[in-house]
């Protein structure tokens, strides 16, 4: 039998779960690299996913804390969309992707993972990266560590 190595995921499984929102907590951190904080807009902000999907998986979200899009200002509506034009931008010049999944899962019957924080995924494709291992094994496969990622989109925005 092989072996898949994903030491990194490790790290997740033994780590005491954070309290609070991320998306409250981080940006008043002033700890961007460590938090994965690429671009800070003035409503919102750009971060990268954990837990990606796939390889520059990103996230936007508002500053403010609010779980419905209705609840969005103007300005936060505007500068979320501007902020997902950027990160198509610089995820085309930095990763190359054939294309992108971009959305906002609300509520949890959504499939929200932190459902009452409102924010966007930016999720990069390739042409054939629906591959076996997440058919077979249950495993999705993330080429590039995160820090490594972080560092060529950080130098973009």
């Amino acid at each position: 039998m092989k072996q898949l190595w994903a030491p990194w995921r490790l790290e997740y499984i033994v780590a005491e779960k954070e309290e609070g929102c991320i998306f409250c907590r981080f940006p008043q951190e002033n700890d961007d690299e460590r938090r994965l904080i690429l671009y800070r807009g003035t409503q919102a902000f750009v971060i990268m996913n954990a837990y990606p999907y796939s390889n520059g998986h990103l996230l936007i979200a508002p500053y403010r804390h609010v779980a419905n899009i209705s609840e969005l200002s103007d300005e936060e509506n505007l500068e979320i969309m501007q902020l997902a034009q950027k990160s198509c931008a610089v995820l085309c010049d930095v990763c190359r992707p054939d294309g992108f999944n971009i959305g906002i899962n609300m509520g949890t019957a959504a499939g929200a993972g932190i459902a009452d924080h409102i924010h966007m995924h930016v999720v990069p494709r390739w042409n054939g990266d629906t591959n076996f291992m997440p058919v077979l094994a249950d495993v999705k496969v993330i080429p590039e560590a995160l820090q490594a990622t972080y560092a060529k989109l950080k130098a973009k925005f």
